[in-house]
């Protein structure tokens, strides 16, 4: 069972507000791996001030929150999230886009819109500069917090400035005053991002298509994309591929339960069917110790676990 927290979180904690709160809530269907337990109470806010107030509300309480983005890159435990998991609706802000008399423009997209609208975006004003993010699964919130990205660029080159919502309310916090670096943007304590702005550029528009065209086709190829996963794993060790180190120990197709690191890249864990949290967790930890017996690496998780394992 999820341990309670103090005092437990409750459908209490929505009253009056604009939100929608289930107890319970299996978190499986909403992670990309598909496994994972209930929330204690999961809730979709459906107004920025219903969000602060939540906030607020837990803060007051003493009840622990989670923000669940897109589910990639994220574990859940068996036993569960306690507390608050929030779920931030696609459409809780208003997308805004603004060009710039200096060529390019401004794209502003809420945390909980899917990272290929901003792409979506680019391509639709004819502007370039995100083309790495073509295909990263996730929210705009997740990629802004996980510094998302891949050989060709990250989350970070592109960002303007993050709004964060915190008990007291919102605010607008500019790239520069952000300490970001590989896979991590470090933001202040309890807060959450709301909204993210990008400046995007004028450019070529032919070469930015055929770079997000082949980036796609890439990942087609080498990643497990029709199978239930959480993405990379691991972080890349600098001047090597977390891939290339668990594939060289002999633990590429290895299994556990319904788990399996994939046989098609050895930095993703699939599910089979059927599988566990603690499934995953048992290749990740077997996964690093073979890597650093043999090679002298400790692998570093680039998937982040949340809630309680068994």
């Amino acid at each position: 069972m999820i341990a309670p927290s103090t005092p437990p979180a409750s459908t209490g904690l929505v009253t009056g507000l604009a939100a929608d709160a289930s107890p319970g809530e299996s978190l499986a269907p909403w992670t990309s791996l598909r496994v994972g337990g209930p929330a204690e109470l999961l809730v979709r806010p459906r107004t920025a001030g219903a969000l602060v107030s939540i906030l607020a509300r837990a803060s007051a309480g003493g009840v622990p929150v989670h923000v669940l983005g897109g589910g990639a890159n994220t574990l859940v435990g068996d036993l569960g999230i306690p507390g608050v998991t929030l779920k931030l609706p696609a459409d809780l802000f208003a997308e805004e886009v603004q060009p710039l008399d200096s060529g390019g423009g401004l794209v502003t997209l809420g945390a909980g819109a899917a990272i290929v609208r901003l792409t979506n975006l680019m391509r639709a004003r004819g502007w370039v500069g995100a083309e790495f993010l073509a295909g990263i699964p996730g929210t705009i919130g997740g990629a802004v917090a996980m510094n998302a990205g891949t050989k060709h660029g990250e989350c970070e080159r592109v960002l303007e400035a993050v709004e964060l919502a915190t008990p007291d309310g919102l605010g607008w916090v500019p790239r520069s005053a952000l300490r970001i670096r590989y896979r991590f943007t470090e933001l202040p304590r309890g807060a959450i991002i709301t909204r993210a702005r990008f400046r995007l550029l004028d450019g070529d528009l032919e070469a930015s298509r055929a770079a997000m065209e082949a980036d796609l086709g890439y990942r087609k190829r080498t990643q497990p994309l029709s199978q239930p996963n959480c993405g990379s794993v691991f972080q890349n060790p600098p001047g090597d591929h977390a891939g290339r180190l668990i594939d060289s120990v002999g633990l590429k197709g290895a299994t556990l339960g319904g788990a399996q690191i994939s046989t098609l890249h050895a930095n993703w864990i699939v599910n089979l069917g059927g599988a566990r949290a603690a499934d995953a967790v048992g290749l990740i930890e077997r996964a690093q110790e073979r890597v650093r017996e043999a090679t002298g690496v400790m692998l570093v998780p680039e998937v982040k676990r949340v809630g309680v394992f068994a």
